[in-house]
């Protein structure tokens, strides 16, 4: 995909609740960049989406959103390499291959261009010190806790597990943080996999449809990534079979699974606040020229299920009403950074 430029032409009204008065804005705008892995999946649009809302609140700055049209590292590496020559105010960078960004980080910092790491902790080596991002470990729990809310004590059966990014960390804690729910609080359950789900929606699903196959008679199948849930639901309407599904992310047709009943849950990691503080930090820091915060900043989760259905649905309905509902959750935040900081080695 192309970078494509959104320009926040904004009065600046003040910085971050606590940060003191703001500067005078100069004429030109602060040239920002938000680098992620895929234009074409929900979890990305929600970081973009939130990134872009910080720079009109921000205002005046002219910032680039760039991603590959899938998740595609090399191509994603390039799109960075351009952002921190063209983008010196700050760039903030999601990626799926942390491993290929060692040295281009490395770059960046030693040019002097401020960088924040969203989503996928920052590679060891490298001289990020600011991750933006929930703990996946805990969201996993989430779902765990989700499932076996489902299932009453003393059941026996099979539960499988899906991977979309096999060897992919963040998603591995998921699976790590699900399954230590489940084990203690059904341990009648035996848990199969996780087998590779994959990342891409027609992947998704082919592979989904095939490990249901294979697993004809498992009482539920759980996933970690944004297509599962979608997918899942699409075999039971094609098939007329009834079972357990849950996830993660909140896409518009896992949403619209959960409200028609084929998916439980979700755990959403709640991407869009992640993009949203990270460039609200790049911003001010460029402003102001205060040393930005170090550490991990969780910035939270969030159980999506039938009782809060409608609620988030409304809540992703369009860019405005995402801006809307999350407006006292970010105001809370980046007025007590401290609150939500710890060392970045204790990320999960």
């Amino acid at each position: 995909m192309r970078p494509h430029r959104y320009v926040a032409a904004f009065a600046v009204a003040g910085l971050l609740a606590g940060c003191g008065a703001a500067e005078p804005s100069a004429d030109t705008p602060l040239k920002m960049a938000f680098v992620y892995a895929t234009s074409t999946q929900n979890p990305f649009q929600e970081m973009a989406f939130g990134a872009k809302a910080a720079a009109a609140d921000a205002g005046n700055i002219d910032l680039t959103l760039s991603a590959p049209s899938q998740v595609d590292g090399p191509q994603e590496v390039q799109l960075f390499q351009s952002a921190i020559r063209n983008s010196k105010d700050g760039v903030a960078l999601e990626t799926l291959t942390p491993d290929l960004f060692v040295r281009p980080l490395n770059q960046a910092t030693d040019l002097g261009v401020p960088i924040v790491a969203v989503d996928t902790a920052p590679p060891a080596g490298t001289k990020v010190d600011l991750f933006i991002g929930n703990s996946n470990t805990e969201l996993g729990k989430l779902l765990g806790e989700e499932f076996v809310k489902q299932v009453p004590e003393g059941t026996t059966g099979e539960v499988v597990l899906g991977n979309a990014i096999p060897g992919l960390t963040l998603l591995q804690q998921r699976l790590d943080g699900m399954k230590s729910v489940i084990e203690a609080k059904r341990p009648g359950l035996t848990i199969t996999g996780p087998f590779d789900s994959g990342s891409e929606p027609t992947s998704n699903f082919n592979k989904w449809n095939d490990i249901v196959k294979a697993h004809p008679d498992a009482i539920g199948y759980l996933g970690v990534g944004a297509q599962d849930a979608v997918s899942l639901a699409l075999i039971q309407k094609n098939t007329g079979r009834k079972f357990l599904a849950g996830s993660c992310d909140p896409d518009v047709a896992a949403l619209q699974a959960v409200k028609d009943g084929y998916v439980f849950a979700l755990a959403s990691p709640e991407h869009w606040m992640k993009g949203y503080v990270a460039l609200r930090i790049l911003a001010d820091h460029a402003r102001t020229k205060k040393e930005m915060p170090k550490g991990w900043w969780d910035t939270g989760s969030l159980v999506v299920n039938a009782a809060n259905i409608d609620q988030i649905m409304a809540r992703q309905k369009d860019e405005d009403s995402r801006k809307a509902a999350f407006k006292a959750e970010t105001d809370k935040q980046l007025a007590d950074p401290a609150k939500h900081l710890k060392p970045i080695g204790e990320a999960n």
